[in-house]
């Protein structure tokens, strides 16, 4: 039977792949999951549709991100933490940093900063930032003493 997939589906196929499968493994497993549709001329033109709605929507996010880029280049962040020399009381975390830019105006998930450990010293700091799968920016973040 051949089907068109939905989504990435391993040792299969990539999204959009028309693949040839058994009969039961599509019935039973695929198209019940919403994994792939039956390869007739209704579900390719469908899926056609769906491919470019997907691809705008993937334009649109991207565009989003850069302005979210552009603006995270020309801010910076200061952190303020209480400390002892150069060691803090504590940590700043991603959650900390994404806190400190919604302060100056900028939404950013948590998640989305690539904080590899968490900051235990005063200094200034160049964090990376994913908005994107293919947008990334640095946002300069200072941890200052209180």
């Amino acid at each position: 039977m051949k089907v068109v997939l939905k989504v990435k589906v391993n040792k299969l196929g990539e999204t959009g792949d028309v693949i040839e499968v058994a009969s039961g493994y599509a019935r039973n497993y695929l198209i019940p999951q919403g994994k792939a549709l039956e390869a007739n001329k209704r579900n390719l033109k469908l899926f056609e549709d769906y491919k470019r709605v997907a691809q705008k929507k993937q334009e649109q996010e991207k565009k989003l991100a850069e302005e979210i880029a552009h603006k995270i280049e020309h801010a910076s962040c200061t952190i303020v933490m209480q400390a002892r020399d150069d060691q803090l009381y504590g940590a700043v975390t991603n959650a900390d940093i994404a806190k400190a830019l919604q302060q100056e105006g900028i939404q950013v998930d948590k998640k989305d900063i690539l904080l590899e450990e968490p900051i235990k010293a005063l200094g200034v700091y160049q964090i990376p930032v994913k908005l994107h799968p293919e947008v990334k920016q640095q946002v300069k973040v200072w941890v200052v003493k209180e």
